[in-house]
């Protein structure tokens, strides 16, 4: 399967799952159907957007395929009428989120090799492409991004490791769907089990004066 390919399958479900999250968070704070919307497609889109801009693949891949459009809408569709189902709407915000960072933190490195970048910039817009939405989403919904709080569980580390994986299988020649699919899963896991056993990245000591 062509690199392309598993970009764009993977990218498809990143946006389901993002999309879901920024619903999930947008119900959580009392938003009406526009916020809902609105917030779900901020998500989604808003860090493959930053990605493209980046590479210069414009204009981006939000604009251009309709179903970049249509999947953040249905997701946040779906979510506005089952959400009642969901009983513990943060944890399942956190959880989508999770499954869109696995799967962004993929496609943006493998977008990025596909423009040529070398290994460190690839990972770094992998970086980027995963926690860019999630941040945007932060941001507008008035909440501390996960990305930046003092009492955050592993947040862009996972998806520095799934990227990090993309980039050494990638000069390996190893097959590219497997390695992909087992990235994401892989980062989704980590951020999982991060957020239950609270693990955090290292704070640097604050002496007193």
């Amino acid at each position: 399967m062509p690199a392309s390919t598993v970009v764009t399958v993977l990218e498809l479900a990143g946006l389901y799952v993002f999309a879901t999250s920024g619903a999930l968070l947008a119900i959580q704070k009392g938003f009406d159907l526009v916020g809902i919307l609105m917030l779900a497609l901020l998500t989604a889109l808003g860090g493959g957007i930053v990605r493209d801009l980046v590479i210069g693949a414009v204009p981006p891949a939000a604009f251009t395929q309709v179903s970049y459009l249509v999947i953040p809408l249905v997701a946040a569709t779906v979510t506005f009428f089952a959400h009642p189902l969901v009983q513990r709407l943060n944890f399942m915000v956190l959880v989508f989120d999770a499954a869109g960072l696995g799967l962004f933190c993929v496609t943006g490195t493998l977008k990025a090799l596909e423009f040529h970048l070398g290994a460190i910039q690839a990972v770094l817009l992998g970086i980027t492409t995963a926690v860019g939405g999630g941040v945007l989403r932060d941001i507008t919904a008035r909440e501390t991004p996960s990305l930046v709080r003092t009492d955050s569980d592993l947040y862009a580390i996972p998806a520095a490791f799934g990227a990090t994986l993309v980039v050494i299988a990638d000069r390996l020649d190893l097959s590219m769907p497997a390695v992909a699919a087992g990235a994401a899963i892989f980062v989704f896991v980590l951020r999982v089990v991060a957020m239950v056993r609270h693990w955090r990245a290292p704070h640097a000591r604050l002496r007193s004066l």
